[in-house]
This record gives structure tokens, C-alpha cells and sequence, in this order.
């Protein structure tokens, strides 16, 4: 077999890496793929995350190569030690994500591929000498963050590392639009469209009171980041005033989203919500959604 090489990134990679990053999201999202221009720019910065990306220090990212051919590759980051960086991620270094080819009949030595770019990965953080060392999985698309239960394989290399899950699990339902109950008239109460925090938001209201609200994000498929997203939207939010238990307002609210994203031409929504919420995801499955994946949030690297 020709020997491995793990190497920096080179822009002569963009195509490869594109097409394995695409693997990836393929696997846990449906009709969802991100451009080579989206790959390009997450390498450089990430504008989406307003609130850790200003906190960056330095970035790498490593291709393991055979054949002419990346076989796998990760993005590193090192954040600042300053105090105008987050108390958690002071000094500290993440893989912020982390793709391979599976092992094959066709390429037999993809476990050992993978092994080589953790270890370049590892020997990066001692170079840094940072206070803590982290992983996810967070490709530049829609839902793919954590580490989400269809990468059994990346998951196996992370916990061969010394990678273990300490944080939160999540999980990532999807509804067609289509398969959301209509609306029906609820005597005194309005619906009032306005914009919210985290997308376009309905409020329910009867009077002058909010009953509760549902925000939705219909901005996943901007042509300039993603290159097949298109009918593809989320909620943002999803709150109901807890004495509007057990009368089916979610429905009612995601009904009225519904008509609302029949129009901006989107087939599908999507929500997230931690896997210990079981009031919420009853809510969602209730209404039509259904589980897509989850995804495992909060890795850290505790060797032994």
C-alpha cells in the first residue's frame, strides 16, 4: 500500500475534502450538501458563531492523504487565554471537526488513516499547550454539530483517543410540512407574525396576553453558503405558557407556522431539543415530527 501522509490543508484539496465533508452530512440530514466555497470560508472563519469566533486564536486543519487522495481530515482551533474569552474555552483547543472514510474492501486501511491525523491532532494540542482539549463534529451545514450517532466510525476514533462524552444529548427531529395539522379557529385567539430572535416568530395571543410563540428560521439555504438546502427550515424556538398544557396549542401555533412556510416554498422543519426534555418531544411528535438522529454534545479529552 502507498504510505500515508498526514500534511496542512492544501487549497488543492478543496474538491476531496468538500466530497467527505458531504459524505458526512449526507448521513445524517436528507438533500442537504454544502459548496466548496462553504468549505473554504468555514476554514478561514466562522461568521455564524458571533459569539466564540471573535475568541479564536489560531486555526489549522490536517488531511490525511494516500494515493493522491484525502482520505481524512480535521479542523483544529485554538482559542485565546485572555479574559475576554469565555471562562470554558480560556486556553483551550477543539477539534472542531473531524471526517474519514469508513473502512472498506476498497480501501482497507482507512482505520489506520484516521489514527495517524488523531495523532497529528493530538501532537497539535501539546504544541499549543492548552489548558483543555475538546472535539465535536460541526460541519458547516445544517444540524450537523455534536457528534451525531451516524458516525459510529468517528466516534470510535474520538474514544480510542481519550475523547469522552461529558455533556448533553440531543435530539434532531424532522416533519414535512405537509403532514402538519391545519389550524383550527380558536375562539378569541390571534396570531401575530413579527420577528423574533432566532427567526420569523408567531405569538398566539388572547388580549393584550401572550399564550406562548414559535420561531422559525427559513435562512438555512442561503445560496452563497449551501449549496442543496433548499425547503429546509427550523425552529428556533417553541414556548408555551405551561398553563396552555395538554390544549394543543403547539399544534395550533406550528399549523400557522405551516401556512406561513408553504408560502416561502419549504416541504420541511426541523427542531432540536435535549433528549431529557420528554414534555417537548412528546410535544413535536405529537404534531407530526418524528426523530431524525441525535447527537452527543461536549467532548473532552481525558486520556486513560
Amino acid at each position: 500500500m502507498p504510505a500515508l501522509e498526514v500534511r496542512p490543508f492544501r487549497r488543492a484539496d478543496r474538491d476531496q475534502l468538500t466530497d467527505l465533508v458531504n459524505m458526512h452530512v449526507a448521513a445524517v440530514v436528507p438533500q442537504v450538501s454544502v459548496s466548496v466555497n462553504t468549505v473554504l470560508s468555514d476554514l478561514e472563519r466562522q461568521p455564524g458563531e458571533f459569539i466564540t469566533d471573535p475568541w479564536m486564536a489560531e486555526r489549522t486543519t490536517l488531511v490525511a492523504e494516500q494515493r493522491e487522495y484525502v482520505v481524512a481530515a480535521a479542523h483544529l482551533l485554538r482559542y485565546r487565554a485572555d479574559a475576554e474569552v469565555g471562562e470554558s474555552y480560556r486556553d483551550a483547543a477543539e477539534i472542531d471537526w473531524f471526517v474519514c472514510r469508513p473502512a472498506a474492501s476498497f480501501w482497507p486501511d482507512a482505520d489506520q488513516a484516521a489514527d495517524l491525523l488523531m495523532r497529528a491532532c493530538l501532537a497539535q494540542f501539546a504544541r499549543w499547550n492548552v489548558r483543555v482539549r475538546y472535539a465535536d463534529g460541526a460541519l458547516p451545514a445544517p444540524l450537523v454539530y455534536g457528534l451525531p450517532r451516524n458516525w459510529p466510525h468517528i466516534r470510535a476514533v474520538y474514544e480510542h483517543a481519550g475523547f469522552r462524552h461529558v455533556g448533553d444529548t440531543e435530539v434532531i427531529l424532522i416533519a414535512r410540512v405537509a403532514d402538519l395539522l391545519a389550524p383550527e379557529p380558536r375562539p378569541g385567539v390571534t396570531i401575530e407574525r413579527t420577528l423574533g430572535e432566532c427567526g420569523t416568530r408567531f405569538t398566539a395571543r388572547a388580549g393584550t396576553g401572550a399564550l406562548g410563540f414559535v420561531e422559525i428560521d427559513t435562512a438555512l439555504a442561503r445560496p452563497e453558503r449551501h449549496a442543496r438546502a433548499a425547503g429546509l427550515a427550523d425552529i428556533g424556538n417553541l414556548h408555551i405558557d405551561p398553563a396552555q398544557y395538554g390544549t394543543g396549542l403547539e399544534h395550533w401555533l406550528l399549523g400557522q407556522a405551516a401556512d406561513w412556510l408553504r408560502l416561502c416554498g419549504v416541504d420541511r422543519l426541523v427542531a432540536y431539543e435535549s433528549a431529557a426534555d420528554s414534555t417537548m418531544l412528546g410535544h413535536l411528535t405529537g404534531a407530526g415530527f418524528r426523530e431524525l438522529t441525535r447527537t452527543d454534545r461536549g467532548w473532552e479529552h481525558r486520556p486513560g
